[in-house]
């Protein structure tokens, strides 16, 4: 099966390119995510430091970009590797898996993981609130590039961007309901393990998830959709498409590699705290690799690495771009025997002793920043922002929306969708205003675009 066939290649609205439009299916989806109005806001959302404080660090924008640029380089190595024929034509070209990569954290709301977390509990009885499924929700149905079907992508985009293929009602442990914490008592605290959500696609957006699925053979689709359910937690997908795995891959080192960078940056993470975290032995396999080509012409031993990473931000970023190309050259291609279609048999993904550096990396990204109280103190204030502002809406829609989506709110079958798209598109900025024009009595303007 060619990149170009054209059931993968077909448009949720049958429309296909003007005869003067020399571009590919996948440059045109390139091309609607570049311009659309969610990709433009990724610059003022947090990937994990909070916006506003620092010009240096990564926002979702400069994330996304890398896991791009990064997705590329995988496909650039697979396409470099003697793969059968078969398998090798299956590779994605750029501008398709740069736009899964540019694409993946689209829907992601204000304030990061905690906005996430906020809006779910602001969701609880209506369908849930969850990041990857908002971003297909974005692309499918809100976007702006047709009446009825969002950015209208090709049908392989959006299988790539299909990251947990499965819907809310046969994810969700129904056991678990977002909640308060108890110990609370003066201020409404929200209890984070009960307030995540299920990894999975709203059951509103039913129409557009069996769209890209339609292609699939029933014993495909009932296997790419299976679910294994956890004991106290929610269940989780076992399968990803071809494609959405190299962005996958992509994600992990672009989280694991260059937000190290930042937080080694900005004294998140003291040489102390690597070298206790990340030993000598774990990386005994990239020293290994770093010596055949050392970085400044010096040994290439682990000391070396440390040295680097904590030295001037020039050979910082030489130790980043070598880890990068590191994980790049270890991601592999594993076989699921379990499917048909060729784009469901194959995936990326990251070889041993690889993937337990990249782990610990990512260990460590979570335990000194993410869980740190400077970033934590910014998660809960962002959290009880992000409530505040969804309950006034809700609390009076006709007079509180935009009037064309108050119009939008009173025709829909699930009124609080409408209130969750809509805050949930907002930069941690304009959050943060809406928020002060509600609640604080010097802020505000009847000029304040809304």
């Amino acid at each position: 099966m060619g990149h170009e066939a054209s059931n993968w290649t077909a448009r949720r609205s049958g429309r296909t390119p003007h005869s003067d439009d020399v571009r590919t299916n996948f440059e045109i989806d390139y091309a609607r995510v570049v311009h659309s109005g969610a990709f433009r806001r990724l610059q003022g959302k947090t990937q994990i430091l909070s916006l506003g404080d620092d010009d240096f660090y990564r926002s979702r924008l400069t994330h996304s970009m890398e896991v791009a640029q990064v997705a590329e380089g995988i496909a650039q190595h697979l396409r470099a590797s003697a793969l059968p024929p078969q398998v090798a034509q299956l590779v994605p070209p750029p501008p398709l898996i740069q736009t899964v990569g540019l694409s993946h954290d689209i829907g992601h709301p204000p304030f990061g993981h905690g906005g996430e977390l906020a809006l779910n509990y602001c969701m609880r009885k209506a369908g849930s609130f969850e990041g990857n499924a908002q971003t297909l929700r974005l692309l499918s149905r809100l976007e702006n590039f047709s009446d009825d079907h969002g950015a209208d992508l090709s049908r392989r985009t959006s299988l790539g961007l299909l990251k947990y293929p499965a819907l809310q009602s046969k994810a969700r442990n129904s056991q678990i309901q977002p909640g308060l914490a108890p110990s609370s008592t003066t201020i409404a605290v929200l209890e984070s393990k009960s307030c995540k959500p299920a990894k999975a696609c709203y059951d509103d957006d039913v129409g557009a998830f069996d769209w890209i699925l339609e292609c699939l053979s029933p014993q495909d689709r009932e296997a790419f959709c299976a679910i294994d359910a956890r004991e106290g937690k929610h269940g989780e997908t076992r399968h990803k498409s071809f494609d959405c795995s190299i962005m996958d891959v992509a994600d992990d080192i672009a989280y694991g590699v260059h937000d190290l960078e930042d937080a080694i940056a900005l004294g998140f993470i003291s040489r102390d705290d690597f070298c206790m975290a990340i030993t000598e032995p774990l990386c005994e396999h990239l020293v290994a690799q770093l010596s055949k080509r050392p970085l400044s012409g010096l040994t290439g031993s682990f000391a070396d690495l440390v040295n680097h990473l904590f030295g001037s931000a020039s050979a910082r970023k030489r130790a980043i771009g070598r880890l990068v190309h590191y994980f790049i050259r270890a991601v592999e291609l594993d076989k699921v025997g379990l499917f048909d279609e060729p784009l469901l048999i194959w995936r990326a993904v990251m070889a041993s002793p690889a993937r337990p550096l990249l782990s610990a990396f990512q260990t460590l990204i979570v335990n000194l920043v993410i869980n740190s109280p400077r970033v934590q103190h910014l998660e809960f204030k962002g959290q009880r922002m992000v409530i505040a502002v969804f309950e006034a809406i809700v609390s009076d829609p006709s007079r509180l929306l935009p009037p064309d989506l108050a119009r939008v709110y009173e025709e829909s079958a699930n009124p609080l969708r409408v209130v969750s798209d809509y805050v949930s598109a907002f930069t941690d900025g304009a959050l943060l205003r809406t928020y002060e024009r509600l609640f604080s009595p010097r802020t505000g303007s009847v000029f304040d675009r809304i």
